[in-house]
């Protein structure tokens, strides 16, 4: 039979346990790095601008991950005063971005802007045990973005880009960086551009929702959308 004191001491081992748990989440939460926007109005143009119907691009070869993107994109701004519209619902499956496809979406949609958002940087860490592996990826960077040929219209690309990192069996803490482009239709001139990062997220969903949540949070800031 355990004595009184025993029990005690126990007891007391058990609560100065908790106490590091609860410190250790504490101090992890702290250090959780929030996601970050940093935006830009193209020169020149008048900032008085607002937007009411969006078409929301997700520039990625993956199809389910970039349908995924725009309808959080989607929900992220809808509102009273904007609908945003995703090219997932307006194209098929097989079909390639390409200017001709979003030119088609804004004309049959009667949309006044596009947001193209594409993935420009990543890191995936990779956490076994006590042992750490952090994998550093390098992918395609825009290099412009135009209503032309070369770029391809609404900043669709001429090289597709991956949006997130495979999945793994391993842990991930997944940092990334996208590029976001805001045009407006009648000329398809851009107007407004971001770039977000996310911070140190556990799955792609965490990746997309602060993502998508920080860029329409920007844009409403900054009176571009309702």
């Amino acid at each position: 039979m355990m004595s009184r004191a025993a029990a005690t001491d126990r007891n007391r081992s058990r609560g100065a346990a908790r106490l590091l748990l609860f410190a250790l989440a504490a101090a992890s939460a702290a250090c959780t790095r929030p996601t970050t926007v940093d935006s830009a109005w193209t020169e020149g143009v008048p900032r008085n601008q607002s937007f009411s119907k969006v078409v929301v691009v997700g520039v990625s070869p993956a199809y389910t991950t970039r349908c995924r993107f725009e309808r959080m994109m989607m929900d992220s701004l809808n509102s009273p005063g904007v609908t945003a519209i995703t090219s997932c619902s307006r194209m098929k499956s097989d079909e390639p971005l390409s200017r001709e496809a979003i030119v088609a979406i804004v004309e049959s949609s009667g949309a006044d802007a596009v947001l193209a958002t594409r993935l420009v940087d990543g890191k995936v860490g990779l956490e076994e045990g006590n042992s750490n592996e952090t994998r550093n990826a390098s992918y395609y960077k825009p290099i412009g973005y135009g209503y032309d040929s070369y770029y391809g219209g609404y900043g669709m690309p001429v090289t597709y880009v991956n949006f997130v990192a495979e999945e793994s069996t391993f842990t991930l803490k997944r940092t990334v960086v996208v590029s976001s482009n805001l045009y407006e239709t009648k000329g398809a001139s851009l107007i407004y551009s971001l770039d977000t990062r996310a911070y140190d997220k556990a799955s792609q969903s965490d990746v997309i929702d602060a993502v998508t949540e920080a860029i329409a949070g920007r844009l409403r800031k900054d009176g571009l959308v309702r």
